[in-house]
């Protein structure tokens, strides 16, 4: 059976993105710099991990983090 994955405007929303977040979290490769934050930064062991999944991380500008 095929899953759902819902997009929010022009980013992965739903179950898959809420799984995504934690992943990434989980794996220290997106973090926080204050628990308060509502944005995420992608971090050194991030961009290397991204990048080894074949994701350009360099297409995000500053200010789309």
């Amino acid at each position: 059976m095929e899953k759902p994955a819902k997009t929010c405007y022009s980013h992965i929303g739903g179950k898959l993105g809420e799984l995504l977040l934690d992943v990434f979290t989980e794996k220290e490769w997106i973090a926080k710099k204050h628990q308060n934050d509502k944005h995420f930064y992608i971090t050194s062991k991030g961009k290397k991990a991204f990048e080894k999944l074949g994701v350009d991380v360099a297409q995000i500008k500053d200010e789309d983090m």
